[in-house]
């Protein structure tokens, strides 16, 4: 649990850093480079990541609450609409318009999504973990620039193919966890 913990923790303070001290980015930027200070904090980002799933995965099963029987499928619905969100971050199309913070908002429905059906005390840790993560940082952002400017809908053609490669992307994650040994389409897990 204390590499779940930790990676946590760097994921998180790897992200405030820029928001909290900004005067230490700067100065990080200033001795080393803009470009090495970024890839910096990109290795340090990637480690968090690698610590993260090598503690959730070695976790102990310590059971916190059952998920509802057949949860699974409002799950389902919740990852597909999460990747959805991931993309809109980056796509040109009218969708793009609707949020501020679309992939802090994906980040948040995933972990909504898995929190519904893992019931687990490392599962309370990595996804309620990053769920608050998501929110602070949405507020941080929001406090540093509270002027947002809505970026310009874009073509409807460019939303139709982000739901086709969120679809592709739900059914590569799908079939990774049914080879995991996680199928998602029984409705209900453990």
């Amino acid at each position: 649990m204390k590499i779940l913990i930790a990676g946590l923790i760097i994921w998180t303070l790897g992200h405030y850093f820029k928001r909290l001290m900004p005067s230490g980015r700067v100065a990080l930027e200033t001795s080393i480079g803009q470009g090495p200070a970024k890839g910096a904090i990109a290795l340090l980002l990637v480690i968090s990541i690698v610590l993260m799933v090598i503690g959730y995965r070695s976790a102990n099963d310590l059971h916190v609450y059952s998920p509802m029987a057949g949860i699974g499928h409002l799950n389902n619905l919740l990852m597909y609409i999460a990747i959805l969100l991931f993309g809109m971050g980056s796509s040109k199309g009218k969708m793009r318009a609707w949020f501020r913070h679309p992939m802090l908002m994906g980040v948040i429905t995933w972990s909504v999504a898995h929190l519904l059906v893992n019931g687990d005390l490392a599962s309370v840790i990595l996804f309620g973990g990053l769920a608050i993560w998501a929110i602070i940082q949405m507020l941080l952002i929001n406090r540093v620039v509270a002027d947002w400017a809505r970026p310009e809908a874009g073509p409807v053609a460019r939303d139709i193919r982000l739901l086709v490669i969120a679809l592709v992307l739900y059914a590569i994650i799908a079939t990774i966890h049914t080879w995991l040994g996680y199928n998602t389409f029984l409705g209900t897990y453990g």
